[in-house]
């Protein structure tokens, strides 16, 4: 196929997308002064601000997902990349998942907490997009392979687990606090959830990245749990073994998906 000037366009709009995602990194995680994250929304946010949210290293995993995006940037900016299928059918939505992961971080400091939880659930819904356009164009090499379908993948699994959490801080900040005595049975009520939609999404899509991603927020959301506050055992425990299930579903997606390709 021959390159167009929509094609060059892509490529300048992801560019464009991944530096309003890292400046609005950098405004809403208080890079300029201001509020860390975990003090956004009277703490909300933060590794206490509900029983399904994952201990603070958790979150180390941001690093990861935008060292990959800014790799998968400059990759698809190469010439060699303006006229790929899978950057002309997919490249629009990833620039669009760039602009609401940047725009999640501004409204955490400007707006609602209900805005949150849009913008997020909104992420959510572009990332499982991208996930179920990948699965349907083999990637080309193993480039292709780690900077498209294990960077999205990586993405859409942390943001799984992100938006639950980011769900329940809404909910706990809302509902009346006597439904506080229910958390448990809520809470592991939440995570069943989660682990049928986990270990689905890995038998379909058959890719190991969003399994990992998900399964290291479930473990150290039972590692805020049983060490931490808000305390509760049972939603720790129930959080590893929906990681391990997760896991294994992914693994199991990732072996199917090798024996088909041979």
């Amino acid at each position: 196929m021959n390159s167009t000037g929509r094609d060059i366009l892509r490529q300048s709009t992801i560019i464009a997308a991944a530096v309003f995602m890292i400046i609005g990194a950098a405004v809403g995680g208080g890079a300029f002064g201001g509020e860390s994250v975990a003090e956004l929304q009277n703490g909300a946010l933060s590794a206490e601000g509900s029983y399904l949210a994952p201990a603070g290293p958790a979150f180390a995993i941001w690093t990861l997902i935008y060292l990959g995006l800014a790799a998968y940037t400059i990759w698809q900016a190469l010439p060699a990349q303006r006229d790929s299928s899978r950057q002309r059918a997919i490249g629009w939505w990833v620039a669009g998942s760039m602009v609401l992961n940047g725009l999640w971080l501004v409204t955490a400091r400007y707006l609602s907490l209900v805005v949150t939880v849009i913008v997020i659930a909104a992420l959510l819904a572009v990332l499982a997009r991208i996930i179920v356009m990948l699965g349907r164009d083999r990637a080309s090499g193993p480039l292709d392979l780690t900077l498209f379908d294990g960077v999205q993948g990586l993405h859409f699994g942390w943001v799984t687990i992100a938006t639950v959490a980011n769900t329940a801080a809404w909910l706990t900040q809302t509902l009346p606090a006597d439904l506080g005595e229910q958390a448990d049975a809520w809470g592991i009520g939440v995570l069943v959830v989660v682990a049928v939609i986990g270990a689905a999404s890995a038998l379909v899509t058959r890719r190991l990245a969003p399994a990992l991603a998900t399964s290291w927020g479930l473990a150290w959301l039972a590692v805020g749990r049983i060490g931490g506050e808000p305390q509760s055992a049972a939603i720790g425990v129930t959080g590893l073994i929906v990681a391990a299930v997760i896991l294994v579903a992914g693994v199991i997606g990732l072996l199917r998906a090798r024996r088909t390709a041979r």
